[in-house]
């Protein structure tokens, strides 16, 4: 017969062996976790989750590539929020790759003013963007410089990487959600910047009276990062854009010398021999971003009078275009929603004193989409656009890129521009138009102008190589060359191109450069890339009104619903006990 202290023993034995194998199994379980990496990502956007193009990305990496961010320090919760995400993003980096490492620094640590200002100077040199935030402080309220931004290192090079996605109008805590969400997009991005040894070729046509050098000097820089950048002339040269490449059968096939050109802002016309280049490369597979001004009309006249004419411009584009899916309307939108420009509203002595008054011949954009091309964009600055309507064939997929906003005003050309009109208040019954289309993504089967329009010599000549459809192609139409082009300063005599997007009036800085990058990304195929920029992270922000109005239950739950559970735990143990041991 067995005696209670002996069972007592043989359980306390028995209690004894199962704590350590459970001791035994956890170990066991991280010894194999070491070894095999996982993560559970129960979030419906997939938040804690790398795209497959970043994991291909960072197993591809054959050096040390080395973050140092300058996110350490006392913030407020929102950029605490923000260097959080990024230590995890860059763990997450480090899961697939053993070449990532990082470094958290805080700028603001040296003791000596004159120290940390020499400290703050050298990353503005470097590239980072420094942001006033104000902090609560036991004396109160204090002013902090800080540096939302990375430098990130790879094999000698190295390039800064500003991380805080400022967003026109946009309130701090969607800032810093857009922030976070465009974090993987951003260090990948980077990445390929610095590892990229392969570039494809793309090419800015020049010839009819295209944008100059230094007018497209800053985005054409942006561009290098990606891709070789050169000038073509189109004008009459068939060998411009393709080439010709012998077979083994003695037969010729035709390949293009570019990935993509841009054409920005020709002013004279396009012969149908130019036409044709352009056509035949596009049917090759060639990308096109065209950024056309269908109405002539420039502020330099503005300088001298106090009105000029918007006239239809016409460079025998239109038929071309209206084949591949969009008409370019002959008139200017006007918007509410417009930059601002300096006026002389008087003088001091002998100095001109400047206000600010909105321009509604120059819309600021805010893009409404979600296409990766123009999701979470800043607003972008336009000078003197017009609309563009979608047409054609359904084959072709029209995808709405940008639009003016609900108090959008259509004037029709010829129309007289007036600095008149910024010393009146906009009538809303004369801005009643809904949003007006200015830039349009092309996606699809694209057949040739030229089909049915040459003689046959032509089009069965294998040395020329006439195509008259391509099944899968895209292109995009912009109706502002203005957006691709920074502006000017004078510096010594000499013209300094500024960074596009960056207006000197006002000092804002817009969204141009991404937009025209993201254009060219997508248009390049780079689905890698912008699968990453495309993806979303919802806001899940309180319902402030909800939870006012149940304060008091919510409230009552938090209180009183642990202290139930534990209550309730507490009698079915008794219960419990009370039958086990009353037999």
């Amino acid at each position: 017969m067995e005696t209670p202290l002996r069972k007592h023993s043989d359980t306390r034995r028995n209690n004894i062996v199962q704590l350590i194998l459970a001791l035994l199994i956890i170990i066991l379980i991280n010894v194999i976790g070491s070894f095999f990496y996982t993560r559970l990502d129960l979030t419906s956007e997939k938040r804690y989750s790398l795209s497959p193009s970043t994991k291909k990305l960072l197993l591809e990496t054959d050096d040390i590539i080395f973050f140092r961010v300058y996110l350490d320090g006392e913030f407020p919760a929102g950029f605490k929020l923000l260097a959080r995400s990024i230590r995890e993003m860059l763990d997450e980096f480090r899961a697939y790759s053993d070449n990532i490492e990082y470094e958290f620094i805080n700028p603001s640590s040296a003791s000596n003013s004159k120290t940390r200002g020499e400290v703050f100077e050298r990353l503005i040199q470097q590239g980072l963007q420094p942001t006033d935030i104000n902090v609560r402080t036991k004396q109160g309220q204090e002013q902090q410089r800080i540096f939302p931004g990375v430098m990130v290192s790879y094999k000698g090079r190295e390039i800064p990487l500003n991380l805080l996605a400022d967003q026109l109008g946009a309130p701090p805590e969607a800032i810093i959600n857009n922030s976070i969400q465009a974090l993987e997009y951003n260090f990948t991005n980077t990445i390929r910047k610095l590892s990229n040894s392969n570039r494809p070729k793309i090419a800015f046509t020049y010839g009819h009276g295209e944008l100059s050098l230094i007018e497209t000097a800053d985005i054409r820089y942006a561009l290098s990062d990606y891709y070789t950048v050169e000038r073509v002339k189109i004008t009459g040269n068939v060998n411009a854009l393709t080439s010709r490449k012998a077979n083994n059968d003695g037969s010729f096939s035709i390949v293009n010398k570019y990935r993509a050109i841009v054409i920005a802002q020709p002013d004279s016309v396009f012969t149908e021999k130019d036409k044709f280049i352009i056509d035949q490369f596009v049917m090759q597979g060639g990308k096109v971003l065209w950024l056309i001004d269908p109405v002539f009309a420039t502020m330099d006249s503005l300088q001298q009078a106090t009105q000029t004419m918007g006239i239809t411009q016409d460079i025998n584009l239109n038929d071309q275009l209206y084949k591949y899916g969009v008409r370019l309307n002959s008139n200017l939108l006007m918007d509410i929603n417009a930059l601002p420009i300096p006026m002389v509203t008087g003088h001091m002595g002998n100095q001109p004193q400047f206000s600010f008054f909105p321009w509604y011949y120059f819309p600021v954009l805010t893009a409404s989409s979600s296409h990766p091309v123009v999701n979470h964009l800043n607003a972008i600055r336009t000078e003197f656009i017009s609309s563009i309507d979608t047409v054609g064939d359904p084959a072709i997929r029209k995808t709405i890129l940008l639009t003016t906003s609900q108090y959008t005003r259509i004037a029709l050309t010829p129309v007289m521009i007036s600095l008149d009109l910024l010393s009146k208040d906009p009538n809303p019954e004369e801005y009643n138009q809904p949003p007006q289309p200015v830039a349009v993504l092309l996606e699809g089967e694209f057949e040739s102008l030229f089909k049915n329009r040459l003689t046959s010599e032509i089009s069965e000549a294998p040395e020329l190589g006439f195509t008259e459809k391509v099944k899968n192609n895209r292109m995009i139409v912009i109706s502002d060359g203005d957006i691709i082009k920074n502006q000017l300063r004078m510096n010594e005599g000499s013209l300094i191109p500024l960074p596009l997007g960056y207006d000197r009036h006002t000092g804002q800085t817009f969204g141009n450069r991404d937009f025209i990058l993201n254009c060219v990304n997508y248009l390049c195929d780079d689905e890698g890339l912008m699968s990453v920029r495309s993806r979303e992270l919802r806001l899940r922000a309180l319902d402030v009104t909800k939870a006012r109005n149940q304060l008091l239950t919510w409230q009552l739950i938090n209180i009183l619903g642990p202290v139930l559970l534990v209550v309730l735990f507490g009698i079915v143990q008794f219960a419990i006990r009370k039958r086990k041991y009353a037999r």
